[in-house]
């Protein structure tokens, strides 16, 4: 008979394990914890550290520029995020080569709309070697800069050819970004300040040397051990969604990895051997996550932490925006207005005492990010309607 390991248990492991009721030693730990944090928007990067450590912006910016302890770089799901530096070889063999290719089968057909002779693909290798050469000579260096050193990045192409949003533009970033995706250069300092999304680059050999590549299948594991240790026990559909990997690719690493089958109250899921056992639950913690927080994006299936909560704190498209945690579940939202006060909207009753933490909380926050205000990269209605 598998254990039984309900929603109470879940929400017990998340709270302590993604360092809500202690706190982090810092940046380096709160990435470890959950094992990577999500950077589409550079906010929620020195957003999702403050929540979970007495770190300071400055020390992120330390630890992603100067120590480069953590690296941004492309990974699951083709979406943006910062990684431990140990780990950066592994979500690179196990999710971002294969975007790589995917990536660039993709401009090859859009170069079809260039004014361009030959063999594509031979013409794109050279032009991504020229890339790399002009930005090695520059280093750190903008897009604009190597597009000084390779002109062929100035080629135009034609997206959405005929359609009524049809556009054209250079392929500089998309090359840059094909570079990325294949682990040949990596974003480095913003320029202005840490919520800019406009990244000097490097080349990986300046900015990370010494990595050493490692296998597909043996990251695959790796990644999933460490997905496992942060987010389970969980659903398999969970892990598939949250990699981005192929169902054989997921059947294939969990065979090697040997998972403990366990019973969820909303069904069957798996947790790393070992990792069955109850654990202590803390008392309750009240915490605010910014928007695209990795907790609530961990999962595919948020029922079990979200409630009812969904359609008022997500985007069309599937982004969270800034959430309110109380004993392990999201009760509401929040956000910041105008003049940097930070507004709360919880969307159930938590009583007195989850209320007064919630406002401490909220206090905590707004001292700590010295004036500066954010808006997330992706709104949500609770948190436009608290910023206006």
């Amino acid at each position: 008979m598998n254990r039984k390991l309900g929603n109470h248990q879940r929400r017990a492991r998340l709270v302590v394990r993604h360092h809500l009721a202690a706190p982090a030693d810092g940046p380096e730990q709160v990435a470890e914890s959950l094992v990577a944090l999500h950077a589409t928007d550079p906010a929620t990067v020195h957003l999702s550290v403050l929540a979970r450590s007495a770190a300071s912006t400055t020390d992120v910016e330390r630890a992603l520029y100067d120590d480069r302890t953590l690296v941004r770089m492309l990974g699951m799901r083709r979406t943006m995020f910062v990684v431990p530096r140990g780990l950066v070889p592994v979500v690179q063999a196990a999710c971002a080569d294969d975007i790589a290719i995917r990536e660039r089968k993709q401009l090859i057909k859009h170069l079809a709309t260039a004014d361009l002779e030959g063999d594509l693909d031979a013409w794109l290798a050279e032009v991504e070697e020229g890339a790399h050469a002009a930005l090695r000579a520059r280093e750190p260096a903008f897009a604009q800069q190597v597009a000084d050193g390779e002109p062929r990045l100035r080629t135009e192409i034609v997206m959405a050819a005929g359609k009524p949003y049809e556009a054209r533009g250079y392929i500089t970033n998309r090359v840059l970004f094909l570079l990325a995706a294949r682990g040949r250069i990596v974003r480095g300092r913003p320029r202005g300040t840490w919520l800019s999304t406009q990244y000097a680059w490097s080349t990986t050999e300046t900015w990370l040397p010494g990595l050493e590549p490692v296998d597909a299948e043996t990251a695959r594991v790796e990644l999933a051990r460490r997905w496992l240790r942060a987010f389970g026990p969980a659903p398999v559909a969970d892990l598939k969604w949250w990699t981005g990997w192929t169902a054989g690719q997921v059947k294939k690493t969990l065979t090697a990895i040997g998972p403990v089958e366990v019973d969820l109250d909303d069904g069957p899921g798996i947790a790393l051997p070992g990792d069955d056992e109850p654990v202590p639950e803390p008392g309750p913690v009240a915490a605010l996550l910014p928007a695209l927080d990795p907790t609530p994006m961990g999962w595919q299936d948020r029922s079990w932490f979200l409630g009812a909560h969904q359609a008022r704190l997500f985007d069309r498209t599937g982004n969270i925006g800034p959430t309110v945690w109380w004993d392990g579940r999201i009760v509401g939202g929040w956000a910041q207005r105008p003049d940097g006060d930070i507004a709360i909207r919880l969307l159930e009753d938590i009583g007195a005492d989850g209320t007064t933490a919630v406002d401490a909380a909220a206090e905590r926050l707004h001292g700590r990010l010295g004036g500066v205000t954010v808006i997330p990269k992706f709104r949500t209605p609770v948190e436009r309607d608290l910023s206006s």
